[in-house]
């Protein structure tokens, strides 16, 4: 039989049968129902809302199952919401809602209590009780009574919404409790739910006591460190026991220590700081370690340095192979040391591409003179407090690296490798290069100011050595150093450099015996020109890695009790050939012309292309080049039109054909001015018919006036030339002095011819002389079209 009631909407909360609960009321259409209940016989249906936030629910926005209620108390408050005292009576479905005018009412369908006895509900009843009683000891929230309370209910039903009705759990839990008609479903339902509960409020509780337990040990642990404080105080003997015995040490250190005037009264003072502190304050401890630090730097301690020219010589000879430079400087450094007794150490930069050596040749320096070895590699680092340290008021501040390092060499003049200077980064949080200005200049390092140590450190006896890939630097860090370049190695260095040290490494690291394994010198070559192309050794040292694995794994199969490796069997274990070893082009080519780059891991030859189209006398650049080589090229045309005639180019065909140029290997970026002189051979070769020679490579930057300019890393161009099967290369005339450092193996491998004009060059590159037109066909000339002319101001565009 459906009734009529007033509607109360309810937020985050479910109301149950035979519950009291108190209720705040602050809608007006809320209020209004309560007002309208209580007119009548104080009956009013509370049902949950689906969306606490919604402010005027509707139907929809409305559970289905709610229960109907008797108002016990209502008392309206001064703010305007009303405080209300409800107890549950039946569940009840919600009809339609309807407008009464200020509230809304609903037909209420009553839905029957169902009863449930028997042995299994008997059990569960007293299993609910119990995992109640435990929820409630763990959960302060409830009444201490509330379990006793409980424990008196005898029907199923009640039970079960009475304890819904007490546990935390989330609304939509609640309702489906509320919807569930069947006691002992309900039960289950509950039990499962305080189940869940109970683990939560276990992890709460260790949670707690641990935290108390922590807090209780650390209150106890000072305690205890105060009364320690006050009986020593009492006994007269403060610096005999615990504390005092490290406050004792660290004023033995500061007498005993060669500390500087500056140092002395910094730790001085801060000692005395330290001992008025409590020892277990933070602030002890930041002095504890500033000290720490400012006492373990090598004051006054040097390593013996070798004076001994000869055996350093020996020692540099005997751990690289050739890279004579930098092996005379050191020696030179060592010599001034010896006479004088007292030398700033130098700073040098070794500037080469990878695989060269670079950061091997520290260690060696390092060996060779005495000094212990640090290695302090900048590659990504951004932040200046790395090189300079974070000041003491920031927690957990540290000194820069070149303290840092400084106190783990134990010496005050080591060798000091900053690897890869040229891969320092830069951001919002300064500029490491630029800190490093003061540690590589030797006027100002003798006075180096770390920010964590606030007082200056003697750096003038470090030497300090520097690595980069390229000189990709700021100028005046630049300024500092003492650039030595590491070239290239050629093939025979890298023979060498293999055969007394590369392959025995290998063998040693793969544990293989004497005899087993054989690189025949021809083999190596081989190995060198067919699978590597690199300015150092360390792909080298890849491969021959994998010759001695593949090797190995033939012995240990029983397939071969030693292996020797030769050119005809050295496909069987490197794989297919990599790289294509002899000339750029295979013949004599009308348009192709072999060029000379440099590249930061050496040279390379390239390959310049050009071929005419129809066209208007443009030419038209593809390969990914720079604006630096798109003007060579340009200027190469212009040349060339200025002087058509006198290599037998009729002025015409540049009204008819448009000349295309190409540089292979279309993905890698290219620029810079020393591909002129192959460009305007290329071009010529292609608008004369005349092939370019195919043994021939060069390099030289090209002017409008034909004149032939020098260019830069001509010792990697001649390394590539050499290593491409390259025979006679031209240079230009103002490059003549670089030939000095060029290894004589290189010399005597290539023809090396400097030219100062284009002629010279187009006379020795293509097949057949060029051939001027004769001039004294007056017709053709008359026949010729009119040059278009430039517009005032503009540029001219075909």
């Amino acid at each position: 039989m459906t009734q009529t009631f007033p509607v109360l909407p309810l937020r985050d909360i479910v109301v149950f049968p035979h519950m009291i609960v108190p209720l705040f009321v602050g809608r007006d259409k809320s209020v209004a129902a309560l007002e309208a209940a209580m007119a009548a016989d104080k009956e009013i249906f509370l049902v949950a809302q689906l969306d606490p936030a919604e402010d005027d629910p509707k139907a929809d926005d409305l559970y289905d199952i709610g229960v109907t209620a008797t108002v016990l108390q209502l008392l309206k408050l001064p703010d305007g919401t009303v405080r209300v005292l409800v107890e549950g009576k039946q569940r009840g479905r919600l009809g339609g809602l309807t407008d009464a005018g200020t509230y809304m009412t609903t037909e209420v369908i009553p839905i029957e209590e169902v009863t449930a006895e028997g042995t299994e509900v008997s059990a569960l009843m007293r299993s609910v009780i119990d995992q109640f009683e435990n929820y409630a000891k763990l959960n302060r929230k409830l009444p201490a009574e509330t379990a006793s309370q409980l424990g008196e209910i005898e029907d199923a039903s009640r039970l079960a919404d009475a304890v819904a009705g007490n546990i935390s759990i989330k609304v939509a839990d609640k309702q489906s409790l509320l919807i569930e008609t069947d006691p002992a479903r309900r039960l289950e339902m509950v039990f499962a739910f305080m189940e869940g509960e109970l683990g939560v409020l276990q992890v709460e509780k260790k949670i707690k006591s641990r935290v108390k337990r922590q807090m209780e040990k650390t209150q106890r642990e000072y305690y205890l460190n105060e009364q320690l404080k006050a009986i020593q105080r009492e006994l007269g003997n403060e610096g005999e026991e615990g504390e005092g015995d490290e406050l004792a040490e660290l004023t033995q250190k500061i007498a005993t220590l060669k500390l500087s005037k500056e140092a002395r009264t910094k730790a001085t003072a801060e000692l005395k700081k330290l001992k008025t502190m409590a020892p277990m304050s933070a602030e002890a401890t930041v002095v504890r370690n500033y000290l720490d630090v400012l006492l373990g730097l090598p004051w006054g301690k040097r390593s013996k340095l070798k004076k001994d020219i000869a055996a350093a010589q020996a020692i540099l000879d005997e751990d690289h192979y050739a890279l004579e430079k930098v092996k005379d400087r050191i020696v030179e450094y060592l010599a001034v040391q010896a006479r004088t007794n007292k030398l700033k150490g130098p700073i040098l930069c070794l500037v080469g591409p990878p695989g060269v050596g670079k950061t091997s040749l520290g260690k060696s320096i390092a060996k060779a003179t005495g000094r212990e070895f640090i290695r302090q590699s900048l590659g990504g680092v951004r932040d200046e407090a790395e090189i300079r340290g974070h000041r003491r008021t920031y927690i957990g501040s540290l000194p820069g690296k070149i303290v840092t390092n400084l106190r783990k060499a134990g010496a005050a003049n080591p060798l000091f490798l900053l690897d890869e200077i040229d891969k320092l980064g830069q951001d919002f949080r300064g500029d490491p290069a630029s800190a490093l200005l003061e540690v590589l200049d030797p006027e100002q390092n003798s006075k180096f100011n770390d920010h964590y140590l606030e007082i200056d450190i003697d750096l003038s006896d470090v030497m300090f050595v520097c690595t980069a890939n390229t000189l990709n630097l700021p100028q005046p860090l630049l300024d500092r150093m003492e650039i030595i370049r590491l070239e290239g190695y050629t093939e025979d260095e890298k023979v060498e450099i293999a055969e007394r040290h590369l392959i025995a490494k290998q063998i040693e690291a793969h544990g293989l015996k004497d005899g087993e394994f054989t690189l025949t010198p021809e083999g190596l070559r081989a190995l060198i020109q067919r699978y590597t192309r690199e300015a150092g050794v360390r792909t080298l040292e890849r491969e021959i890695a994998k010759l001695a694995r593949k090797a190995l794994r033939q012995i240990l199969e029983g397939k071969a009790t030693s292996v020797t490796i030769t050119p005809e069997n050295l496909h069987e274990f490197a794989g297919v050939q990599k790289y294509r070893h002899g000339l750029s082009e295979e013949e004599n080519q009308i348009g192709a012309v072999t060029g000379l780059a440099w590249t930061e891991v050496g040279g390379e030859l390239l390959t310049i292309e050009s071929v005419t189209v129809p066209g208007k006398g443009a030419i038209k650049l593809t390969g990914k080049l720079g604006d630096v080589m798109k003007e060579s090229a340009e200027t190469a045309m212009s040349f060339i039109k200025a002087r058509a005639p006198s290599y037998g180019i009729k002025p015409s065909l540049f009204h008819r054909k448009d000349v295309h140029v190409h540089l292979p290997e279309g993905a890698v970026p290219k620029d810079g001015p020393s591909a002129g002189i192959g460009l305007v051979t290329c071009i010529v070769s292609t608008l004369t018919g005349v092939p370019v020679k195919k043994e021939v490579a060069m390099t030289g930057e090209v002017t409008l006036r034909g004149r032939v300019l020098p260019i830069g890393g001509l010792k990697e161009k001649m390394l590539a030339a050499l290593r491409g099967g390259i025979t006679t290369v031209l240079i230009p005339q103002e490059n003549e002095k670089d030939l000095a450092d060029i290894p004589q193996n290189i010399k005597d491998g290539l023809k090396i011819i400097p030219v100062t004009h284009v002629d010279e060059v187009l006379r020795l590159a293509l097949t057949e002389p060029l051939e001027a037109i004769d001039w004294t066909d007056a017709d053709e000339l008359a026949a010729q079209p009119p040059a278009p002319i430039a517009p005032a101001g503009g540029e001219l565009h075909h």
